[in-house]
């Protein structure tokens, strides 16, 4: 499965459903003869509890998390509720307007929204909203828009990595192990907040130069203003108060005692009900058709395929490993797992990689009684941000690279990897040191 991912010949979702229906035929039912391995890894009764929806540590079981399936399909209806309503682009031409379309501020600003929305909404979406009117901006505004679409890349996954809803690796930690929307903010956010300070002094001094003699060429420029990005009002300000509503219920749900998945629903269904009132009954029709299935199937195979490496004793192999060439030195442990996430998240999509590592996290905490928060954390930051390296390390440098592409502005991996590979090490150097001080 792993291989066919990184050969990139197939769709994503094609590989682990094939993978996932080969545990359970051959795996569960030919080799081990066990129906009720094949019944607690699809989990279906786990939908229909009340602790599904409520009151009940999301701590996961092997086998497939619904509690992600659902949290990550309802926050998709609401962006694409969001993006229907023109939410997106009204955010970045205000903060153009602000900035009055001086290009060093501009790339500042996109940086910081970036990073910020990256810690609400998917990366992906992020990204491609803010490299589309990246684009337009330039073309506009007669500036590369390269270094500003590298720095979107790097921030969206880096802010992603603050929050559980900000990156599907976080949500898939925060719901197997049952961290809330807090317990990421108090410890890899405030990891991410040094490290976003740091990379944004180094890309202002990577590009400020080139920037500074696109804006000294270009002249003056008439760009659009930020009310043609709203063409049905109640449905922008509706939208936006879903939005709203979703960051709040995350950062209380540890106080409510409402699931992410009980969230994801909740959202999901006021979105729907918000574009029906204000744009009709075909509108919603397109939101719900826009849902990124390909990756809900992807993770349904991906959670099949890991619980058979879980029943199978495979990832207690793993653990005993670490363990034994750590020597149980709890220092040894944290540096491995955050490196090793960060160099394979390089090179293979970190949400395989994530699930794989999260029963092999929970037996090296109970071999070696390290905190498992501590192996959390590593895990979490280090998939997070080594997938910056590269431009096949995460989905969201895929999409920026290719709306790059499209625009007539071609990112090649030198130049790429010129800019994010340092800054990559930068920021797993400091959360490294992050982990050692506060936890070691």
């Amino acid at each position: 499965m792993f291989l066919l991912i990184i050969l990139d010949k197939f769709e994503r979702y094609y590989i682990t459903l094939a993978s996932g229906a080969l545990v359970l035929v051959l795996v569960f039912g030919v080799c081990m003869h066990s129906m009720s391995a094949i019944w607690g890894t699809l989990n279906l009764p786990s939908i229909f509890t009340s602790g599904f929806w409520y009151g009940a540590s999301e701590e996961g079981n092997s086998g497939i998390n619904w509690s992600t399936i659902f949290f990550i399909a309802g926050m998709m209806i609401m962006v694409e509720a969001l993006g229907k309503a023109g939410f997106f682009r009204w955010l970045c031409l205000t903060l153009a307007k602000l900035v009055r379309y001086r290009i060093v501020p501009l790339l500042v600003c996109f940086m910081v929204l970036s990073a910020v929305l990256s810690m609400f909404i998917d990366s992906i979406t992020v990204v491609l909203f803010l490299a589309t009117v990246t684009l337009e901006l330039a073309q506009t505004m007669k500036f590369n828009p390269i270094p500003m679409i590298l720095s979107e890349v790097f921030c969206a996954n880096l802010g992603g990595a603050a929050t559980m809803c900000g990156d599907p690796p976080n949500i898939i930690v925060g719901t197997s192990l049952g961290y809330t929307f807090f317990d990421f903010i108090s410890n890899t956010g405030v990891a991410v907040a040094i490290c976003f300070v740091l990379v944004l002094i180094y890309f202002v001094l990577c590009f400020r130069k080139r920037l500074l003699r696109d804006e000294k060429n270009s002249g003056a420029a008439v760009c659009p203003q930020p009310g043609t990005a709203i063409t049905n009002r109640p449905a922008f300000l509706l939208s936006a108060g879903v939005f709203l509503l979703a960051v709040i219920l995350l950062a209380t749900h540890a106080q409510t005692k409402l699931t992410v998945a009980c969230i994801g629903v909740i959202v999901a269904a006021l979105s729907l009900v918000v574009i029906g009132c204000t744009s009709g009954g075909k509108a919603v029709l397109e939101i719900i058709k826009g849902v990124d299935y390909k990756t809900l199937l992807f993770f349904i195979g991906l959670f099949v395929s890991v619980a058979g490496l879980k029943e199978t004793g495979v990832l207690d192999v793993i653990a005993r490993f670490i363990t034994t060439v750590s020597g149980g030195n709890a220092a040894i442990i944290v540096v491995i797992i955050l490196w090793i996430s960060a160099v394979t998240s390089a090179f293979v999509d970190n949400i395989p990689f994530a699930a794989t590592m999260i029963p092999v996290v929970r037996s090296i905490a109970a071999a070696s009684g390290i905190d498992m928060g501590v192996l959390a954390w590593a895990l979490s930051l280090g998939t997070d941000l080594g997938g910056n390296a590269t431009p096949i390390g995460a989905s969201a440098n895929v999409v920026g690279t290719s709306v790059a592409a499209k625009g007539g502005y071609p990112i090649s991996w030198g130049v790429y990897c010129k800019y994010c590979v340092g800054a990559t090490v930068l920021v797993i150097a400091v959360s490294m040191g992050y982990l050692f001080l506060r936890y070691l």
